[in-house]
């Protein structure tokens, strides 16, 4: 099983976006997603600076993959998932459809990643993917275990299927921008508001406790998705990656942790790894969707309690 870094969804100063994937090049991540995926304005790197990082990355031993936009909203950025798109070197990870028809349309076919927002829930709709060039999928955030064990069963041959394990939950994208309107800023004068959030902002209720983060246009979860003790049933399921979402600090302790956690000795029902996770989690854990749950829930499978 492989370890993959998700694309950075936070805004961060561009030396610090530099720093961090030189330290992730050092961590025995074996796949790293790059790119601009939630807001176009975030111009502290252009595609020439991923182009560089994922080459870094690529001499260091890691398979470097370009991220598509999620929400395409203008024409320049259409222009930007065209330059994503044509590139020679690098696999493309798609996160909307008309990234897979600029992938899928290209002669010769080039083989790309189908992304968690491309809202593949069944069997057809997998086989479709495969035939339109996808050589990978990500599992959609939500689903859970029951329904993967059954799409699994019908996988296309030769298609890798990559499950979101760790982070805050990208839930929604929307036109407007959350983080500007906390400010009482419109979205094309927001200030880069998100600069001043490395991990979003988070959302309270009237009882003080968290429940959403603000993140420019994208809605993510206060609580982290951690599936670390859920590898073994993983791989009894035929999951090939595993992947983790940036934050600001701690990434390298879980990515170790979940490097541990892969081990061919782990059984169901052995370690507890996301209470050895919690000191470096930004927020408390969750895994109800996994289980079929609502997903703020943190549970575990009936019988796997943890010896440790």
């Amino acid at each position: 099983m492989k370890i993959s870094l998700g694309p950075l969804l936070y805004y961060w100063p561009r030396e610090t976006i530099f720093a961090f994937y030189e330290a992730m090049a050092a961590t025995p991540l074996d796949v790293v997603y790059l790119g601009e995926t939630v807001c176009s304005r975030r111009h502290e790197l252009r595609l020439a600076d991923w182009l560089d990082i994922a080459r870094m990355l690529q001499d260091a031993g890691k398979q470097a993959v370009l991220s598509t936009q999620v929400l395409i909203e203008s024409g320049s950025d259409v222009s930007v998932l065209h330059k994503i798109a044509d590139n020679a070197e690098f696999t493309v990870e798609a996160n909307d459809m008309g990234a897979v028809r600029c992938l899928s349309g290209q002669t010769p076919g080039r083989p790309f990643v189908a992304g968690p927002h491309l809202n593949l829930y069944n069997a057809p709709s997998l086989q479709w993917m495969a035939q339109l060039g996808a050589s990978r999928w990500v599992m959609p955030l939500e689903m859970a275990q029951d329904a993967l064990a059954a799409m699994l069963v019908q996988r296309p041959a030769g298609l890798e299927t990559e499950v979101f394990a760790y982070g805050r939950m990208p839930l929604a994208y929307s036109a407007r921008c959350f983080t500007a309107r906390h400010r009482n800023l419109p979205k094309d004068d927001c200030g880069f508001s998100c600069l001043e959030h490395a991990d979003g902002l988070t959302l309270r209720t009237r009882e003080s406790e968290d429940f959403l983060v603000l993140n420019g246009t994208q809605t993510q979860s206060a609580r982290v998705y951690n599936l670390a003790n859920e590898l073994a049933a993983m791989r009894a399921l035929g999951v090939d990656l595993v992947r983790l979402s940036p934050q600001s600090q701690h990434m390298a302790q879980i990515i170790a942790l979940f490097d541990e956690a892969r081990g061919p000795a782990q059984q169901p029902g052995g370690a507890d790894y996301v209470q050895r996770m919690q000191p470096f989690m930004p927020d408390q854990p969750c895994n109800g969707y996994w289980f079929g749950r609502p997903g703020l829930e943190q549970g575990q499978a009936a019988g796997n309690a943890p010896n440790s």
